[in-house]
């Protein structure tokens, strides 16, 4: 028994002293991974979403910030100037002040000009102002002349004029002027004259500056 082991184990030794010492052949390389989605557009990725996020948050500030509420209406601030007019005595100082509200009235409404004019000349302008048209126009004018006349006259006892009444309601006359819709066949006015450059030609009694 011991002979038949020996004798396997010495020609397990012969074969093996019999292998060539060769080197089993390799496998071919592989080719260089291609870099992940991540890796390739990660960077893109986010720049991209920082700024839809700086864009979505700037558009839902513009969205939902209060906007600054539109400036009143002409008629509404001489409303509102004129009521706060109403227990003052009227004397010459206010007289001044409804007339200076009411004219400052018509030249945003009407679209007149901004000029510094005297009492005449602003009533040229504006009765050759065809939206304000011959009837409002007289009115206006006529109640102008009358304050300047209270303003120059001499301090003798006179019944008010209720200035203040009177041009809140020459301004309600003008709004619904001015919600009529223009008429085609409405004439054209006549060309408003050259204004002189000397007030002095617009002078007349008791309203020798005519500014109001």
């Amino acid at each position: 028994m011991k002979r038949r082991i020996g004798t396997c184990l010495g020609l397990l030794a012969c074969a093996a002293t019999n292998l060539p010492d060769q080197i089993p052949p390799l496998r071919p390389p592989r080719g260089e991974i291609p870099p992940g989605f991540w890796e390739e557009h990660g960077l893109s990725i986010v720049a991209g979403s920082a700024l839809a996020l700086v864009f979505l948050g700037v558009a839902g500030w513009l969205l939902t910030r209060r906007k600054p509420p539109p400036p009143p209406a002409p008629e509404t601030l001489a409303r509102q100037a004129l009521v706060r007019l109403r227990r003052r005595p009227e004397e010459g100082l206010l007289l001044s002040r409804v007339s200076r509200i009411l004219r400052r009235y018509l030249v945003a409404a009407f679209g007149l000009p901004a000029e510094e004019l005297t009492t005449a000349e602003f009533c040229a302008v504006l009765s050759h102002n065809q939206p304000v048209g011959p009837e409002l126009s007289a009115g206006i004018s006529e109640f102008l002349r009358r304050c300047d006349e209270r303003k120059f006259a001499p301090a003798a006892p006179q019944p008010p004029l209720g200035a203040v009444e009177r041009a809140l309601a020459l301004i309600e006359a003008a709004q619904r002027r001015l919600a009529e819709p223009p008429s085609p066949n409405a004439p054209t006015p006549a060309p408003l004259p050259a204004l002189p450059t000397s007030r002095s030609a617009f002078a007349a009694p008791h309203s020798h500056d005519g500014q109001s």
